[in-house]
């Protein structure tokens, strides 16, 4: 097995972001549910980790990083405030 197939789907990330609950992004519901391919984000709109910028959310209702599917069309929009809780989540308690 390959170290990219081992890694297919990418798990979960998750973003911390000051006065607002962390992002948790599912590589698994965004590969497998919503049968994105991994090229449709890497290496156009997302390099790697380690180059990634933070993006804020004038920048997503204007097409950039996540708002670039999430425009409401494609998939749910990032403009409008019903929908920060499908992104925006208090972590669970253990």
């Amino acid at each position: 097995m390959s170290y990219a197939w081992a890694v297919t789907g990418g798990g979960e990330i998750r973003i911390d972001i000051e006065g607002m609950p962390s992002v948790v992004f599912s590589h698994d519901s965004h590969v497998g549910a919503a049968k994105k391919k991994c090229s449709e984000c890497h290496y156009g709109i997302y390099t790697n980790h380690s180059q990634r910028k933070a993006v804020g959310m004038a920048a997503m209702r204007a097409g950039k990083s996540c708002g670039a599917c999430h425009d409401g069309k494609k998939a749910f929009g990032v403009a409008s405030s019903r929908n920060c809780n499908k992104c925006h989540k208090k972590p669970e308690p253990l």
